[in-house]
């Protein structure tokens, strides 16, 4: 994952709308990840009340749209990104408020996590580790993370990873791993893992993205809309129960 990528991300990008296209999906349609943002708050709703005064770390933080929802919530939070223009919108997007948690910025690879004011009683990241493409650096940044919370601490990631082949969808910053690999990493690091659920079944949406180069621009954002849309009803009352047919994976983690 390279700086110089996100740092262009976020400066065409992060001051439109809620800086989704620097975020979500890079560059595509409101509409789009309009709803990639939706399915992730409904997926992510069970888990974002850590608890008044709890110390957060929110990891590949970008705009601090959840940094921001955790504080609302009472949390102290400390977001962590790569991308100093990222960075520089969350705390252009973050006013404080009275009565509520607090937000502190700082830029860091999670690879090399090293954050004062450890032990933390609760991290976040969403679709942070499947932009980790070489295993060494997913090792290394759950491992950090790990030696950054207390015992007990809870975890939480929100990444793709489908139970079908998504190598179609890979490009030289995402990387998309199994269920199992996660598990696997997660474990290997000395995580129990509490829970798994899904985000975004059937993942019809995913799945019309590598045909969009091949069709005629206005072809292909008619299918990407219609995939979609279609996928809207699943996803709202069933995400997170068909956690198989989900692209996406909520994994929650306990320190041992």
């Amino acid at each position: 994952m390279t700086r110089a990528y996100w740092e262009e991300r976020a400066e065409r990008f992060s001051r439109e709308d809620e800086g989704w296209k620097a975020v979500c999906s890079y560059g595509m349609p409101a509409f789009y990840n309009r709803a990639i943002d939706r399915a992730q708050r409904r997926a992510l709703e069970p888990w974002l009340s850590p608890g008044a005064g709890v110390a957060a770390l929110d990891l590949g933080c970008g705009v601090g749209r959840w940094s921001r929802e955790l504080a609302e919530r009472g949390a102290h939070v400390v977001g962590v990104d790569l991308s100093e223009a990222m960075l520089a919108d969350a705390r252009r997007r973050t006013v404080p408020s009275p009565g509520v948690g607090s937000c502190t910025f700082l830029r860091q690879d999670i690879a090399e996590l090293d954050v004062a004011g450890a032990p933390f009683g609760f991290a976040l990241g969403v679709t942070v580790l499947q932009h980790l493409v070489q295993p060494d650096a997913l090792r290394r940044a759950i491992g950090r993370l790990h030696q950054h919370l207390g015992p007990g601490a809870r975890a939480v990631f929100l990444e793709a990873a489908p139970r079908r082949d998504g190598r179609a969808t890979e490009t030289g910053i995402l990387r998309v791993r199994s269920e199992a690999d996660y598990v696997g990493a997660f474990e290997g690091a000395g995580f129990a893992v509490a829970d798994v659920t899904g985000v975004d079944p059937p993942g019809w949406k995913y799945r019309a993205l590598p045909l969009l180069p091949r069709l005629p621009r206005p072809v292909g954002t008619a299918l990407l809309a219609a995939a979609t849309w279609i996928q809207v009803p699943v996803e709202s009352l069933l995400g997170r129960r068909l956690r198989s047919a989900s692209w996406h994976k909520v994994f929650v983690l306990e320190r041992r």
